[in-house]
């Protein structure tokens, strides 16, 4: 307990100690249902990251990680994952405390990830390493996969369970070790979720969970020359400076970044379908979601049809305690989603914009982060809403005619990471899903993931994937051993064999 405001207090894990971190600094964490702060944590400095790295590396060459097989680790991780869905209840309400996200998807969400740790615990053993048919004579060559080294893991507040099991599952099955720097905005879930890494029996110095501001933790982190690979969870702007601190290790990089994704919905769509695919894109997580299918756009013929029914759910949504059962969205994460979304409906209506519902705070419902979920109309396709990521329940709306101009619409962003599109016609599914330009795309449904199934961006939503099996892969290098078995003296030393 913190001596001076009586909040819980939750420390590092660091080699396998819980700790404040050097200088004892700490933060407080704000519940944003309440607008009340609720918890304090330890912020890690930079000799704090420095012992996480050197524990990391050295738990690498240890028997109690280093040496076991890839099925032992995978053992650990399935211990992991069933600890996660014992303890998903409360996992999920810490982070529904602490972010604002619906309980409802907090505590799925921990329980569903729970499948990724099992997913790479049994990949573990399936990395084969191969004999070569080698177009030399005398020659015996093979390859055997090893673990990359280590890893700094830089997770965001949204989606942390998820995004954390991301990099850690096919990290840990790899045989690496990781830093997981959880956010300085609401990272307690990531806090609590160490006891269980703790309790699986992961030896000390095989994950170590950090967080801080970005001077103390997160440059010291991402810049620290022993990290041999970085997978990063943010916004773009971040992201380049991160890439730029790699230039001091070279650590092979990842970038899972924002979007700005776009839903198609064609004249032969279901409606229903189509209306609930546009509220899951936006109104999910209260549209706190890098794939957010902000982006609406809706052939001209079947667009009335289309927005009266989207205005009728949406209507119907229930804003509320995101502990409540009954509630749809509950509040934003942070006052600043809150206020750059009045900033941007303020430019989109002054360029021509029609708020047709939402727009405003609902500041009557225990704290200021509540923002009413609002669907923007785009009369031109220069809206602000069109174009910049919000973080918020907050979709635009706009009209096309043909398929060609549907396409272009939809690849007219910088990002690329998912996209949506709402059609009965297969031919055309299969046609235009194939030129949507993102990393993603989901036909008739929308927001579906699995542990089997790649993610990842292309453009400023960045590059690399994760999850799926070729995943792990990111984590390996691969070592090439030629053996000559010639009894035969090697050969002249001037000539390159």
């Amino acid at each position: 307990m913190s001596n001076k405001n009586k909040l819980p207090h939750f420390k590092l894990l660091i080699d396998g100690v819980w700790t404040d971190g050097a200088n004892a600094r700490s933060m407080t964490t704000t519940n944003p249902a309440t607008g009340e702060a609720w918890a304090t944590f330890a912020m890690a400095e930079a000799e704090d990251v420095d012992r996480a790295v050197k524990a990391a590396r050295n738990a690498l060459s240890k028997k109690e990680w280093g040496g076991l097989s890839p099925t032992q680790r995978g053992v650990l991780m399935h211990k992991l994952a069933d600890l996660l869905e014992q303890h998903s209840e409360a996992l999920g309400e810490i982070e529904t405390t602490d972010s604002g996200k619906l309980a409802a998807e907090t505590q799925s969400q921990a329980k569903y990830v729970a499948s990724y740790y099992r997913y790479y615990a049994g990949l573990a053993d399936k990395i084969e390493g191969h004999t070569l048919p080698i177009d030399k004579p005398d020659m015996h060559v093979f390859t055997k996969p090893e673990p990359i080294g280590v890893v700094a893991a830089v997770v965001p507040w949204n989606a942390q369970m998820f995004l954390t099991a991301t990099k850690l599952a096919p990290a840990l099955a790899a045989g690496c070790t990781v830093i997981i720097k959880a956010s300085e905005v609401a990272p307690i879930a990531i806090l609590e979720f160490a006891k269980l890494i703790e309790k699986a029996g992961f030896p000390s110095g095989v994950v170590s969970v950090i967080t801080g501001d970005a001077e103390g933790c997160a440059i010291p982190l991402t810049s620290h020359p022993d990290i041999d690979r970085l997978a990063f969870t943010g916004g773009p702007e971040t992201a380049k400076h991160v890439v730029r601190n790699t230039a001091n290790n070279f650590a092979v990089t990842s970038l899972e970044l924002g979007g700005k994704s776009p839903i198609l919905v064609f004249d032969d769509a279901n409606i229903e379908s189509a209306v609930n695919g546009i509220i899951a894109g936006n109104f999910g997580a209260s549209g706190q979601s890098c794939v957010a299918g902000s982006r609406v756009y809706v052939q001209r013929d079947i667009y009335p049809k289309i927005l009266a029914r989207l205005l009728e759910k949406t209507a119907a949504i229930v804003v509320g305690n995101p502990l409540n059962a009954t509630s749809h969205i509950g509040p934003l994460c942070t006052l600043a989603q809150v206020e750059g979304i009045e900033r941007t409906l303020d430019k989109a209506k002054a360029q021509g914009g029609k708020v047709l519902t939402g727009g405003t705070r609902l500041n009557d419902l225990g704290s200021d982060y509540y923002f009413a979920p609002t669907i923007v109309e785009c009369p031109t396709h220069d809206i602000e809403t069109l174009h910049v990521e919000l973080f918020g329940p907050v979709l635009s709306i706009a009209c096309f005619d043909s398929e060609e101009e549907a396409i272009t619409l939809a690849n007219n962003s910088e990002f690329g990471l998912g996209s949506g599109l709402f059609t009965e016609n297969l031919a055309r599914a299969m046609r235009v899903s194939q030129q949507i330009k993102s990393g993603v795309c989901w036909v008739n449904t929308y927001r579906a993931v699995s542990p089997m199934a790649p993610f990842g961006g292309i453009n400023q939503s960045g590059y690399g994937r994760e999850a799926g099996i070729q995943a792990i892969q990111d984590y390996i290098r691969v070592r090439t051993t030629w053996i000559n078995t010639s009894s035969e003296p090697m050969g002249n030393p001037f000539v390159m064999r």
